[in-house]
């Protein structure tokens, strides 16, 4: 379902109008879940979604992976990619038709010279974040706090990245800039509402800096000196931080989930029908990105069921096929819970074996250890 820059970047985050699919509160221990209002067919396209805020990948960027700055889409074709990875201008790949470019749309902002894809994607991104965000001349000063930033989170999270410390900047200038509707969609369960009046100020998105990360990490201790450099230099109100008790904990578990998407290879975003699709290592949908941008399609891997809860997996289709031993180790660490979906529980009384293709660390937790800070999902 492709649909034109214009048509998405003007508009509100969020799923387009018709989506099969609703978010419903479960359970204090396992939060959200996604439902099917309707019943879908195998390969119905039960949503497409657009991020709340979307980033390309440091690393990506870095190495000049040339992207929209604002919906990720390729600003180059995959010949000139390829050309420009292998150091081989003459290069030619079959069927360029497949891989159209149009370089006559493509704009800069006139004052730190990132590229968009379309005059839309400029304006969508100067109204919503870019205003707070654009460093004009100092895109390329390694002291700026925000290119610290950044540098510093490029030294704890090498490739693969799975999400990027830009997506939290562009949330605080977000709510600088005044656009607080398109994060209250992050955040609108029962659950949280005592504590949404502090959230959504600058001072209370100050607070999230301790709350991204992969891995089951923090932004970590250098990453955290930058981010309060980078917020005084943004100029944002200081605020230490609260005591937020289980809240934190289920927001954590929130933010890991919706930054986890990867967009064709360039970046993360931050997804709110997306973000409540719980895990299930026999999922019945799978995400995928086939216009070449942020929009974010799920599709039904079976028939769905009306009412039925809609999950896809956080693990790739190698690692499904690991034993529930190998499988849930990888869950613990990058995702903090301990899988109870029906293929889990059918394994339940398997030995705690691992898998051929994966070699047991050394000092590993036990599983027994572990079982009382999981969260089942």
């Amino acid at each position: 379902m492709a649909a034109a820059a214009g048509d998405v970047c003007g508009s509100a985050a969020g799923a387009q109008p018709g989506a099969a699919a609703e978010a419903r509160f479960i359970s204090s221990a396992k939060g959200k879940g996604l439902f099917a209002t309707r019943s879908i067919r195998k390969g119905e396209t039960v949503f497409v979604e657009r991020p709340v805020v979307a980033s390309q990948f440091l690393w990506n960027a870095l190495y000049n992976y040339r992207a929209c700055d604002h919906c990720l889409r390729a600003l180059e074709t995959a010949e000139e990619n390829a050309q420009r990875l292998l150091g081989k201008s003459s290069l030619v790949l079959p069927h360029p038709e497949q891989c159209s470019i149009r370089k006559d749309l493509h704009q800069q902002c006139p004052r730190c010279q990132v590229t968009y894809c379309s005059a839309e994607c400029r304006q969508a991104a100067l109204e919503q974040y870019h205003q707070v965000l654009c460093l004009g001349p100092s895109r390329d000063d390694p002291t700026h706090p925000l290119n610290k930033l950044q540098e510093a989170w490029r030294n704890m999270h090498y490739p693969p990245e799975t999400s990027s410390i830009m997506l939290m900047a562009r949330m605080v200038a977000t709510v600088k800039q005044g656009q607080l509707e398109l994060l209250r969609l992050l955040f609108t369960e029962a659950l949280y509402d005592e504590h949404l009046s502090r959230w959504f100020t600058p001072e209370g998105f100050r607070s999230l800096f301790a709350l991204v990360g992969t891995n089951g990490q923090g932004i970590g201790t250098s990453s955290l000196s930058q981010w309060v450099h980078a917020c005084d230099a943004l100029d944002l109100p200081v605020l230490q931080r609260e005591e937020l008790d289980a809240f934190i904990d289920q927001l954590y578990k929130d933010i890991e989930k919706e930054s986890g998407e990867f967009l064709n290879c360039e970046g993360s975003g931050l997804y709110v029908l997306q973000s409540c699709c719980n895990h299930s290592c026999i999922p019945n949908a799978e995400t995928s990105f086939p216009d070449n941008n942020f929009l974010l399609h799920l599709t039904a891997l079976e028939d769905i069921e009306a009412g039925e809860e809609i999950c896809i997996s956080y693990l790739d289709c190698c690692q499904r096929e690991r034993s529930r031993h190998s499988r849930n180790k990888i869950l613990r660490e990058n995702y903090l819970f301990a899988c109870s979906c029906p293929k889990c529980l059918a394994q339940a009384d398997d030995p705690d074996a691992t898998s051929d293709e994966e070699e047991e660390g050394e000092g590993e937790t036990d599983d027994a250890e572990l079982e009382d800070e999981m969260t089942d999902v």
